[in-house]
């Protein structure tokens, strides 16, 4: 019989023999123990100033921050082996208890050398208190796990939450936690719209929902652009062979007080008066942009007047510009198109291309562009890059989806040489966000527009998110402008997505700490932009790990099942990256039109992951995938 390993060998004919390399590799581990708790004081004392700031509730996680943060200074590779060598623990799950898991494998393996076991009296966080602080934590900010899963869904709210009271309770309805409001879109008037709608529907189903609003910051954005033309599209469903399988359908509704449309559809404004006495059965007929004569046929969908418009169907592509003139046929009652929206305009950008990226914020042309013997321009909705950008910078723009090189800086113009676009080039549109990663801004996370629109925040929400965060000063403002408007009942969630906010990452966890509840967001676009693509699930874990020795509830952010949010097909990729995503306390989605079966899809997916899955710590529950065949005996299990 082969010998086993371990401190003796089992002599079948005499007592246990002491194994001497054994002991000798016990006693090595014993002084590495011993040489990492001592690293604990060191930290404790080198972060003293910052510990004693911290609110007296957080003390005790705000150490084991610190002491983690201290271990990981090290190697610890060779370490784990050895330990594990021995079936003792390899630290690999020590962030929510780091004092206590050393403490332990000390008296463990005092005891493998002969001293009498005695369980270490812990005046630190222990093994089960790291859990129940984070739980009672990720509570206080985010509200009570839903029934099934502890992994709260939160949700970006559209415009069109503000109106529709509707899309807002079906969110509830299907699993949504926490509803986010991002003040960088409509206004205060939009957003208390949609916090009364939160807060009905939460009470109509006997849901908690939360409201987080998130603080612009500063916006680094791309200027706008010339507008199109006011014109709409309305283009029937086609099979393989051309043929038109579906009509095409708009809303007719009053020009003086539109309606939104039953479904998603094109809006077309008519007169009042004229949309009143149309009837469903009706034809209208027009010419459109292009000369071409089409019709619309009214549908019989109930009286014009109390449903706030009317519904028609387009057999033939149709291009509809305000102005367009529709006639009734067999009347003589005409009416003109409405004021429509504009056309979203863009420059299309080559790899090798130009673009000067301007100062001046006016409306840009969009016919110009290096192609044709010009250079494209936008601005930029943030003057201090022009003081701060150097030659050879990158500057990336919408996600990274175009990116390039500074060529040339002068106080009004960025010069910048397109290197990164598709084969064909990429629409740059207005608003898009540009990151600039190798260049410093010395400018705080908290604007002017952030502080008047956190008195908003203050009236109606649960949580308010810091946008652009990268120094503990940015937080230190954000809680002196709270304390200053006595908002000390919102929960503070810090948004991770920038490299010199990663790289100050424990500083600001020890700050936002001084208030009693706060989280973080991993937000994962601006990350990577910033940070690169390559290092991104990097960083997802290291924050994940920092947060968890914090006891601090992290929110997993961006591209959550974002393809199936958009088109209402995911991808096998963020399938998985949801399943993953029950490692944090909190999800993101973001909206899009089927955001209604996003968030179906991930309570699903979350309820599943959550019995096998708890942060880095597989869940051995029992497994039903696979069963024996009939001619297979099937074991006990006990």
């Amino acid at each position: 019989m082969a010998a086993q390993p371990g401190l003796s060998d089992t002599d079948l004919t005499g007592p246990p023999r002491a194994d001497p390399d054994a002991e000798s590799e016990l006693i090595r581990l014993q002084k590495d123990v011993e040489q990492l708790l001592a690293k604990l004081a060191e930290a404790e004392s080198l972060w003293s100033p910052w510990l004693a700031a911290v609110a007296p509730a957080n003390r005790s996680s705000a150490l084991n921050l610190v002491r983690y943060w201290a271990i990981r200074q090290c190697d610890l590779r060779d370490l784990q082996e050895r330990l594990a060598g021995f079936g003792l623990s390899s630290l690999g799950r020590a962030e929510a208890h780091v004092a206590a898991a050393l403490l332990l494998v000390q008296a463990a393996i005092g005891a493998m050398l002969g001293t009498r076991w005695q369980r270490p009296q812990l005046t630190t966080v222990g093994i089960d208190e790291g859990c129940r602080l984070l739980s009672m934590r990720t509570q206080e900010l985010l509200g009570p796990p839903p029934p099934g899963r502890s992994t709260r869904i939160m949700v970006t709210l559209p415009s069109e939450a503000a109106t529709d009271a509707k899309l807002v309770a079906t969110l509830v309805q299907r699993g949504m936690n926490v509803a986010r409001i991002n003040c960088a879109h409509d206004d205060a008037a939009a957003w208390r719209n949609m916090a009364r709608n939160v807060r009905q529907a939460a009470a109509a189903h006997g849901r908690t929902c939360l409201i987080a609003m998130d603080l612009a910051g500063p916006k680094l954005r791309t200027g706008p652009l010339e507008p199109g033309p006011r014109v709409v599209k309305l283009r029937p469903t086609k099979d393989l062979l051309g043929r038109v399988s579906a009509p095409a359908h708009a809303w007719l509704t009053p020009a003086e007080n539109p309606v939104p449309p039953p479904g998603r559809m094109v809006v077309i404004p008519v007169p009042e008066n004229w949309l009143h006495r149309r009837r469903g059965g009706e034809e209208l007929r027009f010419h459109d942009t292009r000369g071409s004569a089409r019709r619309l046929i009214l549908l019989d969908e109930g009286d014009a007047v109390s449903a706030g418009g009317l519904l028609a169907e387009v057999p033939k592509a149709a291009y509809v510009a305000t102005g367009t003139v529709f006639h009734v046929a067999g009347a003589d009652d005409p009416a003109a198109v409405g004021l429509l929206p504009t056309v979203q305009q863009s420059l299309r950008l080559h790899r090798g291309d130009l673009l000067a990226l301007t100062r001046d914020c006016s409306a840009a042309p969009v016919d110009s562009g290096s192609r044709n013997g010009h250079q494209a321009r936008i601005g930029c909705t943030l003057p201090e890059i022009f003081d701060h950008a150097q030659v050879g910078e990158i500057v990336l723009f919408d996600d990274g989806l175009i990116g390039g090189h500074i060529t040339r800086a002068s106080p009004d113009v960025l010069t910048i040489h397109i290197d990164h676009a598709a084969d064909n080039g990429s629409r740059l549109h207005a608003d898009r966000g540009i990151n600039v990663p190798d260049t410093r801004l010395p400018i705080p996370a908290l604007t002017k527009k952030d502080i008047a629109d956190l008195r908003v925040v203050a009236e109606l929400a649960d949580l308010v998110e810091l946008s652009f965060v990268r120094e503990p000063s940015d937080v230190e403002q954000l809680l002196e402008e709270m304390e200053r408007l006595d908002a000390s009942h919102l929960g503070v969630v810090l948004k991770i997505e920038t490299g010199e906010g990663f790289e100050h990452l424990p500083q600001l966890l020890l700050t936002v700490m001084r208030h009693p509840r706060a989280g973080v967001m991993i937000a994962r676009g601006d990350l990577a932009v910033e940070c690169g693509y390559d290092r991104l699930a990097e960083l997802q874990e290291e924050i994940l790990w920092l947060c968890e020795s914090a006891h601090l509830p992290t929110i997993w952010a961006t591209q959550v099942l974002e393809q199936l949010a958009k088109t209402g097909k995911p991808s096998r990729a963020e399938i998985s990256d949801a399943a993953m995503s029950e490692r944090a306390e909190c999800v993101m989605l973001n909206k899009g039109p089927f955001i209604e079966d996003a968030v179906i899809a991930l309570d699903d997916i979350l309820r599943r992951m959550a019995g096998h899955l708890h942060k880095r710590s597989g869940l051995l529950r029992s497994l039903h995938s696979w069963q024996p065949s009939a001619k297979v005996n099937r074991p006990a299990c006990d």
